[in-house]
């Protein structure tokens, strides 16, 4: 039988700590939260792959370093609420609420969202809820958010999502053009929104962050 114990910390010592994240916070948590138990039952032979674990309906689980390292550059505080959308059956949602205040994870698709929320229930992650919502709508109710991660792959980012984040806030997203990607991260100035590219990395394009089709006549 698995040892998913020593699955984790093989994780965090192989795919984390060599990409140069090495905050405490982060190393902490992503040993703590079990991700086995954030993924469909025959994925649990490869939870801990350096992946991405396809979760369907186009989420996945994003592999521990690309997940690592948006969290590093976030730099998510204690006192932080954060959104996180595309949220899946909850792994990111997890890691998050052991970093912030509290976090609400957006998930649009049903199944996914009861069993996140039934499984992060079960693990005592009391400061993190799923809202089952359409992910480019965000949770303007709990808004604004101190920090705003994107759980897969845009185009572009939609205005509705912007606005919730609050003045100083930071957001984090994959952007993909076909086969290729880059993580940005930006931050918001007043009513200013300046973007800085990070590092490589794809996902699949999430419903909701197609970049909108301008018509010329």
């Amino acid at each position: 039988m698995m040892n998913f114990a020593e699955a984790r910390a093989t994780m965090v010592d192989c795919q984390v700590r060599p990409s140069d994240v090495t905050l405490y916070p982060i190393i902490e948590a992503m040993l703590a939260v079990r991700r086995e138990v954030f993924v469909p039952t025959s994925l649990r032979p490869v939870a801990y792959a350096g992946t991405h674990i396809d979760l369907g309906a186009h989420r996945v689980i994003l592999d521990a370093r690309v997940f690592s390292k948006m969290l590093d550059a976030l730099e998510i505080n204690p006192g932080d609420l954060v959104l996180d959308i595309g949220a899946g059956l909850g792994y990111s949602t997890a890691v998050i609420s052991c970093l912030s205040e509290a976090v609400v994870g957006i998930e649009e698709d049903a199944d996914m969202a009861r069993d996140a929320a039934v499984s992060l229930s079960d693990e005592g992650f009391d400061n993190a809820v799923i809202s089952q919502a359409p992910l480019a709508e965000g949770d303007p109710s709990h808004g604004p958010f101190d920090v705003i991660m994107i759980e897969g792959g845009v185009e572009s980012v939609p205005q509705a999502i912007l606005a919730q984040l609050k003045d100083g806030g930071r957001i984090g997203a994959i952007f993909v053009q076909g086969n290729a990607g880059v993580v940005q991260f930006g931050v918001k100035l007043g009513e200013t929104l300046s973007w800085r590219q990070g590092f490589d990395a794809t996902a699949p394009l999430l419903p909701g962050f197609k970049q909108p089709t301008v018509f010329e006549f």
